[in-house]
């Protein structure tokens, strides 16, 4: 095949302009990809891809985990494939392995909590992609967005919800809630103290209402002392209160009782009460169906130890 001088010179010429295109492209593509990788490292959020198979090592994490968790983090990472393992909440463990080993639903997003260098640990929040190779899960990529604010927002809400303000106690809500699902949900052993004040409005009436919150207080506070690791304590009115022991023995029950009214006692003698004048409380080896009985039950005795204090009270000044 023959080329004129004409048609040569056309030929050079869409040579020339097809090379000068692929250049441009390639430029482009360059400009593209160095943007992007701009993009990706300038994020706040965590961006990595992590291969779990036929070893494990970071292909690649953004810089940021440094800001997040600390300096030294990204190096550590690169260092020991492991590390993430070390830094995760213990309770978060489990949630870790199945993500980079499979075992979980990749479609939802992940809640995880990760150590910081100073030791406090933050929540964050993952949309992670699994990589597969030959139908074999062999790397895991992701992005990691910290939610800290975002989750103690919602747990100070929560809270706020759940607690009386005055005394940081839980609120009738919540012990209410906490009832139901004893007379529906399961069953267990369940028991239920109820007091209250008895002369808390003498003290509203004589002294004013910020003298009777720091009774209402300090009640609070004994309650606490005694039942807040093993019970649930409630300010259920203004001046009454509930306990809820649950899966608890009868003797142990009558033994807190006991130490109820040795502290009651106790703070009446120091002259520092009324805290707590009144209560009463009732026992059920099953939870289920019962709970509106035994409230009921630990309510008459509760009146029927106010109706017996009033009557001491009577009966005194004729001796």
């Amino acid at each position: 095949m023959k080329f004129n001088k004409w048609s040569l010179d056309i030929f050079k010429r869409t040579i020339f302009t097809r090379k000068k295109r692929e250049k441009d492209y390639l430029k482009k593509g360059f400009e593209v990809q160095k943007k992007v990788f701009n993009i990706v490292e300038s994020s706040k959020d965590i961006i990595y891809c992590y291969e779990s198979n036929p070893s494990s090592k970071f292909r690649y994490l953004s810089p940021s985990i440094n800001t997040l968790l600390g300096q030294g983090v990204l190096e550590e990472a690169y260092n020991d494939p492991s590390s993430p393992f070390e830094r995760i909440h213990p309770d978060d463990f489990e949630l870790l392995n199945e993500k980079i080993y499979g075992g979980i639903d990749y479609t939802k997003p992940v809640i995880q909590r990760w150590r910081t260098i100073e030791g406090d640990f933050l929540w964050f929040e993952e949309y992670a992609t699994p990589i597969y190779e030959e139908e074999q899960l062999v790397a895991v990529q992701g992005i990691i967005r910290n939610i800290d604010e975002r989750v103690k927002f919602i747990q100070d809400i929560e809270y706020q919800m759940s607690h009386d303000p005055l005394t940081n106690i839980h609120n009738r809500q919540f012990f209410d809630n906490i009832a139901a699902k004893s007379n529906l949900d399961f069953d267990t052993p369940v028991a239920m103290i109820l007091c209250d004040l008895d002369e808390l409005k003498f003290m509203n009436d004589t002294y004013g209402h910020k003298k009777g919150d720091e009774l209402i207080k300090a009640a609070a506070n004994l309650l606490k002392r005694i039942f807040s690791e093993i019970a649930v304590v409630a300010r259920v009115g203004g001046d009454e209160f509930a306990v809820l022991l649950i899966d608890r023995s009868k003797r142990e029950v009558e033994s807190l009782c006991e130490l109820l009214m040795e502290e009651i006692l106790l703070q009446n003698s120091l002259k520092k009460g009324p805290h707590i004048s009144s209560f009463g409380h009732a026992y059920r080896s099953h939870s289920k169906g019962n709970m509106d009985s035994l409230f009921m039950e630990a309510d008459q005795k509760m009146f029927q130890d106010k109706r017996r204090r009033k009557e001491q009270k009577l009966v005194r000044p004729g001796r």
